[in-house]
């Protein structure tokens, strides 16, 4: 046995030592009230994703909703973060460890909701769904297709077996689960919502289950389902509560979601929230004793490529990578007024009972001026391509995130209007390794302009990014790179090479220096700074146009110069009383320009 397996299992029964010694509990579902041992119980839950905050912060975030007078803490779990490929699971690992979390709610005195989908939304990639079901052409999710339902229940066994030890009626603080999401907003086959709720139950959940839609007759007789709470996204007045009851009676009615604050879309302003709303419905809800969940309590980062992306009526809009969501809690973990002010009147309720004090904030600091020097390019790293008479999308090549380079020979040297159909979701075009431009989906564009060379036959390349998944609505199934014909001044164009580019942490430790084709677009920049002390801080890329960076091989996420995020969360854990890394590769620049680290996001 290992010296990780010994610490597992001591931790393990440690648990279980702790839930003898707290005594188990009931959780059931009355008629209208949640029953925490036989008594009416009213949930003030905060809700915080353990895979967008650093595992060495959790305690400090679940401190800090208690503090504000929560009594709750609910979760998404998103399945292609523990499953990133296919049957290889990671609940183990870093911020992929849930038991560890559990037992830090519990540690604290917490209940637990866990929103373990399949499907979640919640602005991340495919909303939650692993990426290599997309490699089947004609899958449909959240169906009852039997290659989705196999994937599904293969997941829901394996985390049925991290949350089971953690249930209520195992001494745990587990109360409930949630069946699907916002089904109501997607589909109506009921058959699909009660066998994933019964894929919970023959894997030994037996705990009370819930649904969560919006306020709507459509999308709660979709979504609903018998004998399990309703929860309303969001649930504001009594209006609501009164149209839930009356369309799936006799369980309890709570508000899943009420919104703190909204995401936010690159190229959009910063969403801001309104406060005096969201104090206005809370004590409408605290007056009335209705359970609620505020979504979120704290956003955290969508770190790597886990953001996700809207098609609402404006097209294609994918989200940054910050996920503040102008939330009670800050992404580096700071209480707002906002937070003060429901700290203030939540505990206003309980005026005998005193909150504990607001916990202090993790050190944020500045960082002087971080050298850069263009280090690799990816034309240099590029691997054997894969030889396809049309360009394909990233899943057809087995490929889920990051980067493709599409390579072809065009018939002349004429020019004119070259056609990408379907591009998912930006991409810069290079003929005869000169960049003319870019096509970015976001703006709806799908063609560009090829200049005639004088060349008998110019070699066109597509450096394609795909930028995030749509995680909500009928547009999900959302693959990447290109995804139709290209063709140029109507003529399809044939025979190509698809080179992959993932560039995932692999990519990044093999790096080598060279000095080879770096006044080319697609250059990668490497720095070296020192640091005698750290704490949290912000990499300012207003020097940068648009690509991916990594600070000591933990990837930041994206930026992008169109805001209007131009600073990315590196939390302290990450950094080094050292010598510290940071790589940066972008799509547009060639010149290296200095990079600093900033105490706040704006």
């Amino acid at each position: 046995m290992t010296k990780r397996s010994i610490a597992a299992s001591i931790l393990f029964f440690a648990t279980l030592v702790l839930n003898a010694q707290r005594g188990r509990h009931t959780f059931e579902l009355g008629t209208s009230d949640f029953l925490l041992d036989k008594k009416p119980f009213q949930i003030i839950s905060g809700e915080m994703h353990p895979a967008r905050i650093p595992v060495e912060y959790w305690r400090h975030r679940i401190q800090m909703a208690k503090a504000m007078g929560c009594n709750t803490i609910s979760i998404y779990i998103f399945w292609n973060y523990h499953e990133t490929e296919e049957g290889i699971f990671d609940f183990e690992t870093g911020n992929r460890n849930l038991a560890e979390f559990f037992r830090l709610v519990q540690e604290e005195q917490m209940w637990l909701i866990v929103r373990p989908g399949p499907y979640v939304c919640a602005e991340w990639e495919l909303g939650g769904i692993p990426p290599y079901l997309l490699r089947i052409p004609d899958i449909n999710l959240r169906s009852m297709d039997a290659r989705y339902m196999a994937a599904a229940e293969r997941y829901i066994a394996r985390l049925s077996d991290v949350l089971e030890p953690y249930m209520v009626t195992k001494g745990g603080p587990l109360l409930m689960i949630q069946v699907e999401n916002e089904y109501g907003s997607y589909g109506n086959d009921r058959r699909y919502m009660e066998r994933i709720r019964e894929q919970w139950a023959a894997n030994g959940i037996n705990i009370p289950t819930f649904t969560g839609d919006g306020p709507t007759v459509r999308m709660l007789e979709a979504g609903t389902l018998p004998g399990s709470a309703v929860g309303l996204d969001s649930g504001k007045s009594q209006a609501d509560f009164e149209l839930a009851a009356g369309v799936n009676p006799g369980v309890p009615v709570f508000s899943s979601e009420t919104y703190t604050g909204w995401l936010t879309h690159w190229g959009e302003q910063w969403a801001k929230g309104d406060t005096a709303q969201l104090l206005k419905e809370v004590k409408f809800l605290m007056d009335n004793k209705k359970s609620f969940n505020l979504y979120v309590i704290h956003g955290g980062t969508n770190f790597g490529y886990t953001a996700g992306a809207n098609s609402g009526g404006k097209g294609y809009e994918p989200d940054i990578t910050s996920y503040d969501y102008d939330a009670p809690i800050t992404e580096q973990g700071l209480p707002t007024e906002k937070y003060m002010a429901l700290r203030r009147l939540i505990s206003s309720y309980s005026p005998k009972e005193k909150l504990p004090p607001v916990p202090a904030p993790i050190p944020a600091f500045e960082i002087p001026a971080i050298g850069l020097m263009p280090f690799n390019s990816v034309w240099n790293i590029l691997p054997e391509p894969v030889n396809t008479e049309k360009p394909q999308p990233f899943e057809y090549y087995g490929q889920d995130y990051g980067f493709m380079i599409y390579k072809t020979t065009l018939p002349n040297s004429n020019g004119g209007k070259l056609t990408v159909n379907g591009l998912h979701d930006y991409a810069t075009v290079f003929i005869n390794g000169h960049c003319i431009g870019k096509i970015d989906r976001r703006l709806g564009e799908n063609s560009i302009d090829i200049p005639a060379t004088g060349e008998e036959k110019p070699v066109l390349e597509i450096l394609a990014e795909a930028m995030g998944r749509i995680n909500y609505g009928q547009q999900i199934v959302d693959r990447k790179g290109i995804t139709g014909d290209v063709t140029l001044n109507g003529i399809l164009l044939l025979n190509w090479q698809a080179y992959r580019m993932p560039m995932d942490s692999k990519t990044i430790y093999d790096l080598r220096s060279t000095g080879k084709n770096l006044d080319r677009p697609g250059v990668i920049f490497r720095g070296n700074f020192m640091l005698l002390d750290n704490g949290d801080t912000f990499i300012d890329m207003s020097n940068y146009e648009k690509g991916i960076v990594w600070v000591n091989g933990h990837n930041l996420g994206r930026y992008w110069n169109t805001g209007p995020q131009k600073r990315l969360f590196c939390p302290a854990v990450w950094l080094r009383k050292s010598l510290n890394e940071i790589i940066i590769f972008d799509l547009h620049q060639t010149t290296p320009k200095p990079v600093f680290g900033f105490k706040t996001i704006n």
